[in-house]
């Protein structure tokens, strides 16, 4: 990927992920109104659902994003569902304003709004930030921290930032994390593989963030996702001392043609086993 003049250069990094933080929890209030008021479901061109929360909280990521950042291209999973750009700068952001869609209409509470700044290929910053649960991750991969807080979507404070890091392996069995919609043969054949003393599913960016807060050690996903489903928590995941690496073992990659993903696993202090593809 060719390098390219930044568009954050009036910003650091710190001054950034707070600009992030902002857009997530405004974006993440319009998404629990209308959990809690009603909403209906629609079918994209790629048969995934979609609901009025999807497009209300992207259009505020970008008008938010876009103020501080204007020369930084934004990567948005409605914008691109017409068919995403194939080529980006060296420096955009990737959003996916309603992450676990298919939770968020059964209620289950397990979505996120997601917003992350990548950077020649690597996830640099990331927010993720679930308001059913009112819990607020965000991360500095450069600069090694990663923090939780409590998040109340009507409220207009924060909780204290509590850093996370990733746990040591137990030396009893792992915990696994797996989706709860998008489970596949591949993946239980994979974990069947460890010694598991659990096996958690839930939806969204969350998977990643169990881990990053030390309460999981692998998540597996032989399945397809994009990039914007994964980059955000990819970010607080790397910051806590984690990784997250591609079939080939080489570390996940952004900016790739359609922004698609290959199969992946992400863990925490463990070495992953090969996929085996």
């Amino acid at each position: 990927m060719p390098p390219a003049p930044r568009g954050l250069a009036i910003m650091s990094d710190s001054q950034l992920l707070e600009a992030m933080i902002g857009a997530a929890i405004e974006a993440g209030r319009a998404v629990h109104h209308i959990y809690r008021t009603g909403f209906e479901v629609h079918t994209k061109a790629d048969s995934s659902p979609v609901t009025s929360a999807d497009s209300a909280a992207e259009d505020i990521i970008i008008r938010r994003l876009a103020a501080v950042a204007p020369a930084t291209p934004i990567v948005a999973e409605e914008r691109a569902a017409g068919g995403p750009d194939s080529t980006v700068a060296h420096e955009f952001f990737l959003v996916d304003p309603l992450d676990g869609t298919k939770e968020f209409i059964a209620h289950r509470g397990e979505f996120t709004v997601n917003i992350a700044l990548v950077r020649a290929g690597s996830a640099a910053l990331g927010v993720v930030y679930a308001p059913a649960s009112a819990c607020l991750f965000a991360a500095d991969v450069g600069g090694r921290y990663a923090f939780r807080c409590d998040q109340d979507p009507q409220a207009s404070g924060s909780g204290a930032r509590i850093p996370i890091h990733v746990r040591a392996v137990p030396t009893d069995g792992i915990t696994a994390v797996a989706s709860r919609s998008h489970r596949t043969p591949e993946t239980d054949a994979y974990l069947a593989r460890y010694r598991i003393a659990d096996v958690v599913s839930i939806g969204s960016s969350l998977k990643f963030c169990l881990l990053a807060e030390g309460k999981a050690d692998l998540y597996p996903r032989l399945g397809p996702t994009m990039e914007w489903d994964t980059a955000a928590g990819n970010a607080v995941l790397l910051a806590a001392g984690g990784k997250v690496s591609a079939a080939d073992g080489a570390p996940l990659v952004y900016g790739k043609p359609q922004f698609r993903n290959s199969w992946f696993v992400a863990s925490g202090a463990l070495t992953p086993l090969p996929l085996g593809m």
